[in-house]
């Protein structure tokens, strides 16, 4: 496979820069007496916040890397996402898996997907979809007066009966699967995906202007304004098939020669621009200064795609270059730092400033986090694996030594501090295991699992204590 042939010289970021200046879950009641994330604050102070109720909006991007935004240093102009980051916080550590199905598995339960046995993207005839009876996002804040609502790529089941209005959100559309042709709006076999509250149903247009349109219209006409809304816009872009006009391909003409870069390209302008159009309704509908707004990227990018002859009638791709990772290792699918390691934003006018933050944060944070800022409560016994996060992002407070785990069909990874084991295997009885203090060594050159090998055992000690809580099913990937 042709690899990148960017200027190493451009691409090399210093340390210091980057650094530093860089089991299934239980069901049940979800509101209730049990479980309220706090950050120490005062009870007065913390019912004051938690009883402000506001409304939250996540978007997500599709494939987008590590260096696929101009805030880091990206050949794609991305004015929206830089002035966002510029403005509030960045979180610059931030972590989900490696693929699409995991990490949404992820943000909307607090657990890490391996708890429910998704370790890889959902695809095919898979009748695997995340469990009903799991706490998340959705029916937690629905169930505390949130009206809430998805518009954009599902990929959490395949199937109508398993698709988010089956989850707690009152207003879906969008696709269900984990790709799409973005004018056709089919899975690459030509199945049937395009759905409007729980039903099928065919339109034209692009799938970023449509995703796009419905949340805006979402916003203004079609949600409760009696009630705080949950908003969550999930992109089909940048992942393949990448179908742009030229009025988004022509700008990078010039400096960006490859085909296939430059369509990418063009679909992170086009996703940005879009962005865009749903902050200014934000203001439009003057619901700006009390609305929390959380922009990530589901994973790394992917380095190529070079589809079957059968995907899309054979009439879309090859892509020899897609995404950008860079300074990080390896692409994704992989969890290593590239794969895992994405841009993310976290934005609320008024109350939070600018700054970047090098805390180490895990895309299941974002329930728990979530849950303290809206008041909501969650059963002890649902063992969410995130924490709420928010002193971190407004006092600069640490979250403490944390444990990031992650799994795939093909290896498990652990972060605990500045370590990290790679354990290159199905299963911790067979493989290879690789070692990396991610302070000394960010992206990932030198394995030091030879001269430290107590601190190998004691990760892999921990990362078998994560394994116990994991749910194993073989299914077909994406």
């Amino acid at each position: 496979m042709q690899k990148m042939k960017n200027d190493e010289n451009r691409d090399e970021i210093s340390r210091r820069e980057f650094l530093g200046k860089s089991a299934m879950g239980i069901g049940g009641a979800v509101l209730g007496s049990m479980w309220l994330p706090n950050i120490g604050l005062s009870e007065n102070a913390l019912k004051k916040l938690a009883g402000s109720k506001p409304n939250i909006l996540i978007m997500v991007a599709d494939d987008q890397g590590w260096r696929d935004v101009g805030f880091h240093d990206s050949e794609i102009k991305t004015p929206t996402l830089d002035k966002l980051a510029k403005e509030n916080v960045q979180l610059n550590q931030f972590y989900v898996c490696p693929t699409c199905s995991p990490t949404r598995a992820s943000l909307l339960t607090g657990k890490f997907a391996s708890r429910f046995g998704i370790l890889g993207p959902i695809g095919g005839k898979s009748t695997q979809s995340l469990p009903m009876n799991v706490p998340n996002i959705a029916n937690v804040l629905k169930q505390n007066g949130y009206a809430t609502a998805l518009t954009g790529k599902w990929h959490l089941g395949l199937t109508l009966e398993t698709g988010p209005n089956h989850y707690g959100f009152d207003y879906t559309y969008g696709y269900l699967h984990g790709q799409i042709d973005q004018y056709k709006h089919v899975y690459k076999l030509n199945d049937r995906t395009w759905h409007r509250n729980g039903a099928f149903v065919d339109e034209k247009g692009h799938a970023t202007d449509l995703i796009t349109n419905e949340a805006v219209k979402y916003l203004t006409e079609i949600r409760d304004k009696s009630k705080p809304f949950f908003l969550e816009v999930t992109f089909s872009v940048p992942h393949y098939p990448l179908q742009e006009e030229n009025k988004w391909v022509n700008p990078y003409k010039e400096t960006i020669k490859n085909d296939s870069r430059r369509m990418f390209a063009a679909s992170v302008a086009h996703m940005d621009f879009s962005i865009n159009k749903i902050l200014e309704t934000l203001k439009q509908e003057k619901i700006e200064s009390n609305t929390i707004v959380i922009f990530l990227s589901d994973n790394g990018a992917q380095e190529n795609w070079f589809p079957g002859k059968e995907e899309y009638n054979g009439e879309l791709g090859p892509n020899d270059v897609l995404g950008n990772n860079r300074p990080l290792r390896d692409w994704k699918t992989s969890l290593y730092e590239g794969g895992i390691r994405v841009p993310a934003i976290v934005s609320w006018p008024g109350k939070l400033t600018s700054k970047k933050i090098e805390e180490v944060v895990s895309v299941t944070d974002i329930l728990p986090t979530i849950a303290f800022l809206t008041g909501a409560r969650i059963s002890s016994e649902v063992n969410l694996d995130g924490k709420n996060i928010w002193s971190a992002i407004t006092n600069d407070e640490s979250t403490g030594v944390r444990e990031i785990y992650g799994r795939t069909k093909k290896q498990l990874a652990l972060r605990f501090g500045n370590w990290k084991l790679i354990h290159n295997g199905k299963t911790l009885d067979k493989g290879t295991d690789e070692l990396y203090n991610l302070k000394d060594d960010p992206y990932e050159k030198n394995d030091v699992s030879k001269d430290h090998m107590n601190m190998l055992k004691d990760l892999l000690e921990r990362m078998k204590k994560q394994t116990q809580s994991d749910v194993i099913v073989d299914t077909p990937d994406e």
